[in-house]
């Protein structure tokens, strides 16, 4: 069964941390249900520090979960190894070039309105539901990220899923913690306008790097 290392040289160990955290956070920085219930439960002040820590760990599991199942996956086959950096090339390069575009027409993230005060267990099934039950997830986290991820030499593995999971870790907790002072600035387009040009060239440099290691070879 494979493992996910750390050992590596801190240069390398540094390059694989920041292109997980670069990956995860232009995954995670968007309008969705999932975002939106986080800046809720911060605006409202209820279970903040609950649902911030299901919704990163639940990333971070999933994502280590895809690093290690596409390693297993790959294994000795560098011709799906090299075909699974080309789709994943491709599907960066798509992304980047629509989050330039929704900059274009920003949107806004709008917390939602709630009749009344939520329970920690209600909380948590909705924190649970937005998280799990969401089909994107498992395409970002485990299959992409994770085919991404299983790439890296074994060494740099876990240092490129800890990257990941802080980029979910650091998002959820400004979401939450940061809920009064960042709402606002969500709900203004032009914040969304400038997050989406910054996710879309992320995404386009990351697919060019993906893009040279599958044509230069693993």
């Amino acid at each position: 069964m494979s493992t996910l290392s750390f050992s590596s040289s801190p240069s390398l160990a540094v390059a694989a941390l920041s292109q997980g955290l670069a990956l995860g956070l232009g995954l995670i920085v968007a309008i969705g249900a999932q975002n939106a219930f986080v800046l809720r439960q911060g605006l409202r002040r209820e279970h903040v520090g609950s649902v911030v820590l299901f919704c990163a760990v639940a990333d971070g599991l999933l994502i280590a979960a895809g690093v290690a199942g596409m390693a297993r996956a790959l294994g000795e086959q560098p011709a799906l190894a090299r075909g699974l950096a080309l789709a994943g090339a491709a599907f960066l390069a798509l992304y980047g070039v629509r989050a330039l575009r929704r900059a274009r027409q920003p949107g806004r993230l709008q917390p939602g309105a709630s009749a009344g005060a939520l329970g920690r267990g209600a909380a948590m099934a909705q924190a649970a539901a937005f998280t799990l039950l969401n089909p994107h997830v498992y395409l970002d986290t485990v299959l992409l990220v994770g085919s991404i991820g299983a790439q890296q030499p074994v060494a740099l593995q876990g240092w490129f899923v800890a990257g990941a999971s802080m980029a979910s870790l650091g998002w959820f907790a400004a979401l939450g913690y940061g809920a009064r002072w960042l709402a606002p600035w969500f709900a203004r387009p032009g914040a969304w306008r400038m997050l989406d040009s910054l996710v879309g060239l992320t995404m386009l440099v990351l697919a060019g790097l993906l893009l040279r290691r599958a044509v230069i070879g693993f």
